[in-house]
């Protein structure tokens, strides 16, 4: 899907909410609602009073990785950006070339067998293509989560104005994973919640099913569709989003990341069952959705794979008219930007399904 605009590029958030004016917190960002093609708008603290009590919002509880680490191939200096921990204990790596102001630019991938020095003594070996751009990799003289924090900063795109420390990047559901997996970059629809949003929500009645699915890096110049990604959806959070189900609430998904993984859960019958492991769901208007009713999400960018989700949600109609009435009332795109709230114009999910699962 690709919509027939272009982002200004004023309209890029260049700093997190709390970092504009004094006062601030994470949850100073501006709500656009769509209905169908009923569009209103909103602050994000008036979030509470646009969910009913009895609904359920599926957050990730992926950690940000500090996955950007300075590195050097004979004389050239790069960046690793480390995407994704294979089940081998490999990487999933991206090689950039720094560009001068803090951010990086594109580069070529491979060959095999490229060695990258890194910070610390420790070395990483290209060794099989994932992508075009991605490659798996060994790191050698080392374990990466530890070069992570010791070396490593968060990935920074070059609409931003400045580095942020880690702490900017992770949102309020992140838990630390055992094996040191996280995301490689921000669960970002979930970082306008404040631990007093969500008292306030659960205090009238929202319900909140974490489930884990630890994104890798976008390509920020070919907006190609996400390849496999691990996920879990645990036991305590499938049951809760099938009682929901099975009720009068709807299920809220907060992000693309939690609409993967919770239908990467789901059974052919809608039923969403305890699963982890890898999933390579890409969802669209054909496939559908079987479980989410609505989803909370960032604006993104015109030619990007995550727009073919949300037609998947909302209809054709709904995203064209949602972003067309967020360029005209100037809303700021990217992760320290604005957000969307799709929310179905019709409660039944047998309409919903209908006319989305077909």
């Amino acid at each position: 899907m690709t919509l027939a605009v272009r982002v200004p590029e004023e309209l890029s958030a260049r700093l997190p909410a709390e970092q504009r004016g004094p006062g601030l917190d994470r949850d100073a960002v501006r709500l656009l609602v769509s209905r169908g093609t009923a569009v209103s708008h909103h602050s994000f603290g008036e979030l509470p009073t646009l969910l009913r009590a009895g609904d359920l919002l599926v957050v990730n509880t992926s950690p940000t990785l500090a996955a950007a680490v300075d590195g050097r191939i004979g004389h050239a200096r790069v960046v690793v950006h480390f995407s994704t921990r294979g089940d081998d204990g490999r990487w999933a790596v991206e090689l950039r070339d720094p560009d001068g102001r803090g951010t990086t630019r594109a580069r070529a991938g491979g060959p095999a067998g490229t060695e990258v020095r890194l910070p610390g003594g420790g070395r990483l070996v290209l060794e099989e293509a994932v992508s075009e751009r991605l490659w798996w990799a060994r790191v050698c003289g080392g374990e990466v989560p530890g070069l992570l924090r010791e070396h490593g900063r968060p990935i920074r795109y070059s609409y931003t104005e400045r580095d942020q420390p880690l702490s900017v990047y992770q949102t309020v559901f992140a838990l630390p994973s055992p094996d040191g997996s996280g995301s490689a970059e921000m669960p970002s629809a979930a970082r306008p919640f404040t631990a007093r949003l969500v008292a306030e929500l659960v205090s009238r009645g929202v319900q909140f099913a974490p489930v884990t699915l630890h994104t890798g890096v976008a390509s920020a110049e070919a907006h190609e569709p996400p390849y496999p990604e691990r996920f879990s959806v645990p036991e305590a959070s499938a049951r809760l989003i099938n009682a929901v189900r099975a009720g009068d609430g709807r299920v809220v998904a907060v992000g693309t990341t939690a609409v993967r993984a919770v239908e990467s859960a789901a059974g052919a019958d809608g039923i969403v069952r305890a699963r982890e492991g890898w999933t390579d769901l890409v969802v669209t208007p054909e496939s559908g959705v079987r479980v989410v009713d609505g989803l909370l999400t960032g604006l993104h960018e015109p030619e990007a794979s995550h727009l073919l989700m949300l037609e998947a949600v909302a209809g054709r109609a709904a995203i064209d008219r949602g972003y067309e009435e967020a360029l005209r009332r100037l809303y700021l795109w990217h992760e320290f930007g604005d957000v969307h709230l799709l929310l179905p114009d019709k409660d039944s999910h047998a309409e919903h399904c209908s006319s989305n699962c077909q």
